[in-house]
């Protein structure tokens, strides 16, 4: 949880500070291009990855600023947490307790997930957008699965650079067995979150479903690598000057409804956001009891697609979650009856007016 952030020369603030003071819900709420968003972006920035809207680190610093940034804030266990951006630099930096760090370092601190409207239809987007959101939340259970992905992408590319370049057989044989232990590594870790986010997740359930994840389940790892090498092997030929090969980059997660004895993607478009939120706060509690962290959700328009019950029965579940909420929304009055909130207005990028429940 967050006591406190500093946001400077971020997107449209020049400088805004939070001081929660131990409420677990933050709201903010204001006007569309207040800055409210950015709030909740800034925020993401801390779990070390690109951030809820994947903008290119250039886009953030303020418009008229230096060139840079800094997002600085201040844990429940005193721990202080940095990220930043040097004017001129292209590349964003981490620091804890003044110390430099990775930004992949962040995410041991702080666990991070959130929701924007974006998400609400991420069951009936494409099989590449549901991969990366849910790689999100088992990197946010497992921080070094975030990390392995990366390496994937990075050995896929020199693969087929190297098949471009006709490399010899020993240095492709070189690659592919990189290749098959990490993507071995990613797909265990997949099968490992959905079996886990399962047993808390009451209303839904998680499946993935891929080449390399199937070959987990019906051998050992080590003979899903070795049979995995054997197929990069068989495959490395080039199609119209593109690599062609199946892997954990074309596996697909599903969610199936419970309650409604559905698929998610053909349910309506409020019950794909219940069953999306309701599996948002299995994973907070997941998060919790594994790691005794209590994690952040930061939902950008919380409220949209849901009905004045859904939406009360929302925040109810929220406010009861071992989470510290980050909302923000149009209307103040929605979220009228969250106790044990920290109400912040946002206006033309700086904080107007902070209130707390009962105010």
């Amino acid at each position: 949880m967050i006591n406190q952030i500093t946001v400077t020369n971020f997107r449209n603030h020049e400088c805004s500070r939070i001081r929660t003071d131990g409420y677990k819900n933050i709201i903010i709420t204001g006007l569309n291009g207040a800055g409210k968003t950015a709030l909740l972006e800034a925020v993401s920035l801390l779990s070390g990855e690109r951030g809820l809207r994947s903008a290119d680190t250039q886009m953030l610093p303020r418009f008229n600023g230096n060139g840079g940034f800094s997002v600085f804030a201040t844990t429940q266990n005193d721990t202080d947490i940095c990220v930043f951006l040097n004017p001129g630099e292209t590349n964003r930096h981490a620091k804890i307790d003044n110390e430099n760090a990775t930004l992949s370092d962040l995410a041991k601190h702080l666990r991070i997930v959130w929701l924007t409207p974006k998400e609400d239809r991420i069951f009936m987007e494409s099989a590449s957008d549901r991969r990366a959101f849910f790689d999100r939340l088992a990197a946010s259970f497992e921080p070094a699965h975030i990390g392995r992905i990366a390496r994937l992408n990075k050995l896929l590319s020199e693969r087929a650079g190297a098949l471009k370049n006709s490399a010899d057989t020993n240095w492709l044989n070189v690659l592919d067995k990189q290749i098959a232990a990490t993507a071995v590594a990613i797909g265990a870790g997949r099968i490992r979150y959905s079996a886990e986010i399962n047993y808390f997740f009451e209303t839904g359930g998680v499946s993935v479903d891929g080449m390399i994840e199937k070959l987990i389940i019906e051998n050992t790892t080590t003979n899903a690598e070795n049979i995995y090498f054997e197929y990069l092997q068989q495959n490395r030929e080039l199609t119209g000057d593109k690599m062609v090969i199946d892997g954990v980059h074309k596996s697909d997660f599903g969610v199936f409804n419970k309650k409604l004895n559905l698929p998610a993607h053909i349910t309506s478009t409020g019950q794909q956001k219940s069953i999306l939120i309701d599996l948002i706060l299995a994973h907070a509690k997941l998060i919790h009891i594994k790691t005794g962290q209590n994690p952040l959700i930061l939902l950008d328009e919380a409220a949209a697609h849901l009905d004045n019950e859904a939406r009360i029965r929302l925040f109810q579940e929220l406010n009861a979650s071992d989470a510290q909420v980050w909302a923000t929304g149009l209307d103040v009055n929605i979220f009228q009856n969250i106790p044990n909130a920290l109400f912040v207005t946002c206006q033309d990028g700086t904080i107007s007016n902070i209130v707390t429940s009962g105010e």
